[in-house]
């Protein structure tokens, strides 16, 4: 059977484990009902899904070849329910194989590490948006050299893997200063550099391509991000598409602009 090309998505990870924990603001609402929207807003349920994360970085990229991926609790300080937090998805090994592949194909440094888990930018939003956990999944990193012109050409080269039923996610925070969260002085900055990016995503592949390399420059560019792993997944899943992207969620989040984006 063929599949249907599926498209790639930007999405925001939340903050730690804030999707499983007494939120009685409702901080985390929206996100959360954002991520529950995705699997029935795709073209058919994907034959598997590789997620890039800001919370791995490695020389090169890499990519996780356990066929039974553990998970690892990379945040600190929250309720211990929170670290017995399970999602039991398979890994794919063949796809991680693949993905290495293609970017060795580009010119790229890619291995395969067999034995690291999925870290909590993968399994919290993956278990909010397919909590059965039947899908399989392959993290990606991001290269520690943060160079975004990298990762969107990682994302070209991966483009094939859409017509296989997989698919790519970005998992970041389009806003992402630790200090700025719950902070009223970062609204307007936030918002600002939210505008930007938005109207970037939204360009002629081209022209996105050549925003989103420069986005340091953007207004408040480096308070939103002052260092840009989370946002080095959305290069990598605008690079797959030769589309102009959507914007697909937004709303203030602890007083600052959070968004996601798709890309067909």
């Amino acid at each position: 059977m063929t599949s249907i090309r599926q498209p790639t998505l930007f999405i925001p990870h939340g903050g730690g484990p804030c999707f499983f924990m007494d939120d009685p603001a409702g901080n985390w609402t929206g996100m959360a009902a954002y991520l529950r929207s995705i699997a029935a807003s795709l073209p058919e349920k994907p034959k598997a899904i590789l997620v890039v994360s800001g919370h791995w970085e490695t020389r090169g990229f890499a990519f996780t070849g356990a066929a039974t991926p553990s998970l690892i609790y990379d945040y600190g300080g929250f309720p211990q329910h929170t670290y017995e937090l399970r999602y039991d998805a398979p890994g794919d090994p063949a796809l991680a194989a693949r993905a290495a592949d293609l970017l060795r194909g580009a010119g790229m440094t890619a291995t395969i590490d067999p034995t690291r888990g999925l870290d909590h930018g993968v399994f919290i939003p993956m278990k909010v948006a397919f909590p059965d956990a039947d899908i399989p999944v392959v993290e990606m990193s991001v290269d520690r050299d943060l160079d975004p012109k990298l990762h969107a050409a990682a994302g070209r080269a991966l483009a094939p893997l859409r017509d296989d039923g997989v698919l790519i996610i970005g998992s970041g925070m389009s806003f992402h200063n630790m200090r700025g969260y719950g902070d009223p002085r970062f609204t307007e900055p936030s918002e600002a550099f939210d505008q930007w990016i938005t109207a970037a995503v939204e360009s002629e592949p081209t022209a996105r391509a050549d925003a989103l390399a420069g986005w340091a420059e953007a207004p408040a560019g480096r308070l939103s991000h002052p260092r840009e792993e989370h946002l080095l997944p959305l290069m990598v899943a605008a690079g797959a598409s030769d589309q102009p992207g959507a914007h697909v969620y937004g709303e203030r989040v602890l007083q600052t602009a959070i968004s996601g984006y798709r890309f067909n």
